[in-house]
């Protein structure tokens, strides 16, 4: 099955650790309702430092490469950041569709509900 890209937008700034679960969790789901997950928040920070100005643009722009292709945006969280209202803004921009993150439990709550009933 051929699942289309979803970027996953959130705020990504705090506790490293929580950052990487939150992000694993939001992965996993959008993964379940059946979309193939782009989170540049969990890869990138193993090798780039938002601490530098010249790091942190070049993380944005690869990251807003990678909405460009994405067929959805999944605004996850209950913060808006900078970055997530920039990613909202870029998915206006190319007519990319944006999900909150609770549209997309509701979406795998059907298809569970689908498959059980």
């Amino acid at each position: 099955m051929r699942r289309p890209l979803a970027y996953i937008s959130f705020n990504s700034t705090g506790n490293r650790k929580e950052v990487i679960e939150a992000a694993k969790q939001y992965c996993r789901m959008t993964y379940l309702a059946g979309y193939s997950p782009i989170c540049p928040a969990l890869f990138q920070m193993n090798f780039l430092s938002a601490d530098k100005p010249i790091e942190y643009k070049d993380g944005r722009e690869m990251a807003n490469e990678l909405l460009r292709r994405a067929r959805v945006l999944v605004v996850c969280g209950d913060a808006e950041s900078k970055e997530e209202l920039e990613d909202m803004a870029i998915a206006r921009r190319y007519q990319i569709p944006i999900l909150a993150f609770s549209d997309m439990v509701f979406i795998l709550e059907k298809i569970v509900k689908g498959m059980n009933g």
